[in-house]
């Protein structure tokens, strides 16, 4: 049995974390390889920094495209490891008759079709949708929308199953749901990790974020009040929110921001280093 107090100390989920824990210690005693459901990213982190304590264990996270936020974690013993690409095939082989894509870890795409011309919807309208819908939070991974045209999320091979062909609604407009492979996805861009300098005339979330993420101030705001915003993964609604060195700040679909350095100038403002991954 694996030492939970002491893995979970800290730790700010640990109802969450605990079932991941129970599952590694599955994966050391049977030697079956085991893939965790999609988890959103600090869960994910407290995860990987909790069960990467583990000797035994080898870790492999997947979202379906390398930027993506939600990822799902294949736990492996170290002596049994494989590449994911080698373990599906094998899987899939052993286990004939079972559903591969829940075996192997399998992801596609899942397509969300309708017209937002005039009921424009954000990333959070499209997962609601899709809860709404019948998906479990473990089986979908990022969602992000496509203009006024819907949007495409990463799913489970499972889930895309079930809901292929479906029809639901996302707020005022009717939708169709349409299973993808992964290659014909516009997936988003991929960053560069980019290093900024600004000067801000204070430390507010509006100010430093619209300046990382090259947005007005007053989007960056709005974007704040609808809860597209985080800071350390956790959401935050005030545009008046102070930052602090090491504060890493989530906008949904643009990637992630990070506070490395501040220093006050003569003039009583703020010279800043970001980090924009």
């Amino acid at each position: 049995m694996l030492p939970r107090p002491e893995l979970l100390r800290g730790s700010r989920q640990p109802q969450l974390l605990e079932p991941l824990i129970a599952s590694a210690e599955t994966v050391l005693r049977t030697w079956q390889p085991q893939w965790t459901p999609f988890l959103g990213g600090a869960l994910r982190e407290e995860a990987e920094a909790c069960l990467g304590q583990l000797s035994e264990l080898t870790l492999h996270s997947d979202g379906g495209y390398p930027g993506a936020e939600r990822r799902r974690l294949l736990l492996q013993r170290r002596e049994s490891s494989q590449e994911p690409s080698q373990l599906a095939g094998e899987l899939a082989g052993e286990f004939a008759g079972e559903p591969a894509g829940k075996l192997a870890g399998e992801l596609t795409g899942l397509e969300i079709s309708g017209n937002f011309l005039f009921d424009p919807a954000e990333g959070d309208d499209l997962r609601q949708a899709l809860w709404a819908a019948g998906a479990a939070a473990g089986d979908l991974g990022d969602v992000w929308r496509l203009g006024d045209r819907g949007g495409q999320a990463i799913v489970t091979s499972d889930l895309a199953q079930r809901l292929h062909g479906c029809q639901t609604n996302v707020r005022s407009v009717e939708v169709r749901l349409e299973a993808r492979p992964l290659a014909d996805l516009q997936l988003p861009a991929v960053r560069n990790p980019k290093r900024l300098n600004t000067v801000e005339a204070s430390l507010r979330l509006d100010a430093v974020a619209s300046a990382g993420f090259g947005l007005s101030r007053a989007r960056m705001a709005e974007l704040i009040r609808q809860g597209e915003v985080r800071i350390n993964w956790r959401s935050v609604s005030s545009p008046s929110k102070e930052l602090a060195v090491g504060d890493r700040v989530q906008l949904a679909g643009r990637g992630e921001l990070e506070l490395e350095q501040m220093a006050l100038t003569k003039r009583d403002r703020w010279r800043l280093t970001l980090l924009r991954r």
